[in-house]
């Protein structure tokens, strides 16, 4: 990659690292937060949700506020709101809230990921940014690690509180290395056109893009399960401390990073083609999923959920990996926030659910639940346009079609 791109890569990684660390340490801590405040799983599980139906109320908005007003200064203020709300769930002291703080917390993270995937495309040709965004996504499996090993080392020694007081500040830290270090933009390289400027609306009622957001919440509906609950099933049905529960997740999730990258390596080698990728990948993980409780030991449960998450990875670019290469700059703000809603939606779905079929049946019947995931994947993998000139055509026609309909009205 050019010293631009690396850069850039290098910036965002350490943003989603801190994004996400911030995000997943409640999973860790929900053992702890549930004894303090007196909840039950659900209530465990909707402390989780919360934060997604936020976030996803504000995937659009601030894809739209990114295009209007700079990725760049979205994701630094995004950054700097996030860390302040990070430290006032620290004072949660009831549950209502503990649900006021991470709605607040999951609009202010809201902000940054449609504007994150505009930064990395304005510093990146089409045809670098899925392995680009490969390299980004792993952060995901670096922040596992790092909020696995904050919470093994905090939360025995100075608990749920002290824990998210302590990381409040690393947002602060990134958003002022962005403020000085982040590249400037490229300019817009040369594209195939759409045609007519197409409306907002067009890309909102696109089937293109909607099978993309699809293909991310299947994805996305086993990920956010499996990564909120674990800590939590490892604990209460294995007997594994709260400390040493959220460090042996670091491992599965570490060697998960590789196949992300090999993820967005595979899609701009193979000019998208998400199926090709997908179908098998799924297929496998979820086998994988419906193995997990049967396990007959913890050493036997970490081995299968390590090739799950190896697996996993491999389509963590998936749903972005064709709208990349296929749009200009211009329109990546709305439209990464269109799909996004996708995965945000699974966010505020899978952990209330489960939770809820925990307290209603078992583990084993909330991870067989989680299943209907990797099916949904499969199905939307197929049925996306599989390179950019078959997207631009499903937008040209969306966009002819929203032209018929004004001039008939």
């Amino acid at each position: 990659m050019p010293p631009t791109v690396r850069k850039t890569v290098f910036l965002l990684f350490a943003a989603y690292a801190v994004d996400l660390i911030d995000r997943l340490a409640i999973g860790n801590a929900l053992p702890q937060i549930g004894a303090d405040l007196h909840l039950d799983h659900a209530q465990r599980g909707l402390a989780v949700s919360v934060f997604f139906v936020a976030y996803a109320l504000v995937q659009i908005p601030g894809g739209l506020l990114a295009d209007r007003f700079g990725a760049v200064r979205m994701c630094v203020f995004a950054m700097l709101a996030w860390s302040v709300c990070t430290g006032l769930t620290a004072v949660a002291w009831s549950f209502a809230a503990l649900l006021a703080t991470r709605a607040a917390f999951g609009v202010m993270q809201g902000m940054f990921p449609a504007a994150s995937v505009k930064a990395l495309s304005e510093r990146t040709l089409p045809e670098q940014r899925n392995t680009a965004n490969g390299w980004v996504n792993a952060s995901s499996s670096f922040a596992i690690l790092g909020a696995g090993l904050l919470a093994a080392a905090m939360l025995p020694a100075i608990g749920w509180r002290g824990m998210f007081l302590a990381i409040s500040g690393l947002g602060v830290l990134v958003a002022r290395a962005w403020k000085w270090g982040l590249p400037p933009a490229l300019p817009e390289p040369e594209t195939a056109g759409l045609g007519p400027t197409p409306s907002r609306w067009a890309f909102v009622r696109s089937p293109a893009i909607i099978g993309c957001a699809t293909l991310s919440f299947g994805f996305n509906l086993l990920a956010w399960g499996v990564t909120t609950w674990v800590p939590s099933y490892l604990t209460e049905e294995r007997g594994v401390p709260v400390g040493t529960a959220a460090l042996l997740m670091t491992l599965p999730t570490v060697l998960g990073a590789g196949t992300i990258i090999l993820g967005g390596r595979l899609a701009d080698r193979l000019g998208g083609r998400p199926r090709v990728v997908v179908v098998p990948a799924m297929a496998v993980v979820g086998v994988l999923e419906l193995l997990l409780p049967m396990a007959g030991s913890v050493t036997w449960f970490m081995v299968v959920l390590t090739l799950l998450y190896s697996t996993l990875g491999l389509c963590l670019t998936s749903s972005f990996s064709v709208p990349l290469r296929a749009l200009p700059t211009r329109w990546l703000g709305l439209v990464a926030g269109l799909v996004m809603s996708g995965s945000q939606l699974a966010g505020m779905v899978a952990p209330y659910a489960f939770g809820f079929v925990v307290d209603h049946a078992s583990y084993r019947a909330g991870f067989a639940m989680l299943a209907v995931g990797p099916v949904i994947a499969i199905v939307a993998s197929i049925l996306v346009p599989q390179n950019a000139e078959a997207f631009r055509a499903a937008i040209r026609r969306r966009i002819g079609t929203t032209l018929t309909a004004r001039s008939g009205a």
